[in-house]
């Protein structure tokens, strides 16, 4: 009789202890995982993080982020956002300023504007619930400083890079004049239109911020993002650019330059002005020449036709708008040619400074070709006053640099926090945000400009706000409204004599 063996089953208790622990850390990793997944596909962050685009924005943003998906999404939005900034990011304010204010210079007259667009205000000052009403009607994000530390609440996408550069321009002004930005709340659009109409929001504006502003709209105007650069169509910061521009402006004398119009840029926004303008391409018929500007082709081939500098070779350039207001004003201002400038319907905060027949020529949209046509044979006629219209122009562009627009960034935030009657608190959803941060943001490309235009701390004091004067915006927009109804007029042309047959001449 054979010996049966008996295979006994292996307890669960039997197996190797560090099984457990393991499996416990595979768990616990796996759950941690998962909630930082969660946490993160909650965080939105300026970068366009878990953003919509804005509901009102008629245009699509084709550029996707650099951070879409899985492990390198999460760990860029936890290391942006929660460990770059530090305490030496802070910059408390002062109670009093370390430089004397007594000796800074006057602020250009257009400064004056600030009060203009804070008007509203000046009697109910800014109570939380307009702050909030204006979030509700089309603000993109809020902008939160507290003691010299900013926060940003993000609501929604902007277009390419708009909301980082935007948010850029805060911080170098904190680190401009560090210890000196007061505490302030304010929300912000990143899209072009106004919104807070003066005939609906009559009796309770919104105070909104964005890049233009109407005159029939409450729409603060605030420095738009191209200041600190546009990486997208390769257009360096403002101090940068400018130099290039006049370079080039200047590597041909006036009488050189091409006694033309010239206009260039993308019709294709919703714009009837610039389809109209497409009508004017004859240099012999109008004296103009208008070209079609295609981002996408340009984008291909390095924006080697589109560089700004290489774009001031004739004795006119044309301003037109586009959806709304157009970044590139500043730089046609920048030419030293005479701007022929549309009239526009929009207005930024340096445009205020323009005055007809001073800086620039107004044309006239209901006759647009043969407006155009008059300024160009008045201005090849009257080559003095023409070249020095545009050397005006170029001259207050000048005038602009970055650190005239720390000052009016300074200068706007200070007057707008003065008439808030509310603490600001940071937003339980507001991230902090900081030079680190947002270059950790950045791709390699969007970095390279904003370190461009990185400030350091001013040696000088910002300029001297000119005082509130209702009387003298009044009178400037008077006298403007007055110069440009005469001038955009286009004289007849005086009627030929008629011509006699050669038997009715009298011998």
């Amino acid at each position: 009789m054979g010996l049966l063996s008996k295979s006994k089953s292996k307890s669960p208790l039997s197996y190797p202890r560090y099984i457990y622990p393991l499996a416990a850390f595979i768990f616990l990793s796996l759950f941690l995982l998962f909630q930082v997944h969660s946490y993160v596909s909650r965080t939105k962050t300026i970068a366009g993080h878990n953003l919509e685009p804005t509901p009102w924005q008629i245009f699509p943003d084709k550029e996707k982020s650099n951070f879409e998906t899985g492990y390198t999404k999460a760990s860029k939005v936890i290391q942006c956002s929660y460990f770059k900034c530090g305490s030496g990011n802070s910059f408390p304010v002062q109670d009093k300023l370390s430089m004397p204010s007594n000796h800074a210079e006057k602020c250009p007259d257009f400064y004056r504007w600030i009060h203009h667009d804070l008007e509203p205000w000046h009697n109910t000052r800014i109570s939380l619930a307009h702050l909030l009403a204006a979030k509700n009607t089309a603000a993109a994000f809020r902008i939160v400083i507290i003691d010299g530390r900013l926060y940003v609440d993000s609501y929604y996408g902007c277009v390419q890079s708009r909301s980082l550069f935007t948010v850029w321009g805060f911080v170098q002004l904190l680190r401009r004049y560090p210890g000196q930005v007061p505490d302030v709340d304010l929300m912000f659009d990143c899209m072009d239109k106004p919104v807070i109409n003066r005939t609906e929001h009559a009796l309770w504006p919104f105070p909104l911020f964005r890049y233009c502003t109407s005159a029939g709209h409450y729409d603060i105007p605030f420095p738009d993002w191209s200041f600190w650069g546009w990486a997208e169509v390769n257009i360096s910061p403002w101090d940068e650019e400018f130099k290039s521009i006049k370079r080039g402006a200047n590597s041909k004398s006036w009488k050189k330059k091409i006694p033309y119009a010239y206009w260039k840029g993308n019709p294709d926004v919703v714009s009837p002005i610039r389809l109209e303008l497409l009508k004017c391409n004859d240099t012999e018929l109008w004296g103009a020449s208008i070209m079609r500007q295609n981002w996408t082709e340009e984008s291909t081939h390095g924006f080697s036709k589109s560089k700004l500098s290489n774009q001031c070779k004739n004795r006119y350039k044309i301003y037109a708008e586009g959806y709304a207001w157009s970044v590139s004003l500043k730089y046609i201002l920048s030419c030293g040619s005479v701007p022929l400038i549309i009239h526009p319907e929009y207005e930024d905060f340096f445009s205020r400074g323009l005055f007809p027949k001073k800086n620039y020529w107004p044309i006239s949209p209901t006759n647009l070709c043969e407006s155009i046509k008059y300024a160009v044979e008045w201005g090849n006629t009257n080559a003095g006053q023409a070249e020095a219209m545009g050397k005006a122009a170029q001259d207050l562009m000048e005038s602009i640099s970055m650190d005239g627009i720390y000052d009016y960034m300074y200068h706007l935030i200070n007057e707008y926090a003065k008439l808030l009657d509310f603490k600001p608190v940071r937003p339980p959803t507001a991230l902090e945000v900081c030079y680190d941060s947002l270059l950790c943001y950045a791709d390699d490309k969007k970095r390279a400009f904003l370190e461009r235009s990185t400030a350091f701390p001013s040696l000088n004091p910002p300029c001297k706000l000119p005082p509130r004067d209702t009387n003298f915006i009044q009178s400037w927009m008077e006298k403007k409204s007055k110069i440009i109804e005469e001038t955009e007029v286009v004289p007849p042309k005086p009627e030929e004599p008629p011509k006699v047959e050669e038997s009715f001449k009298i011998p």
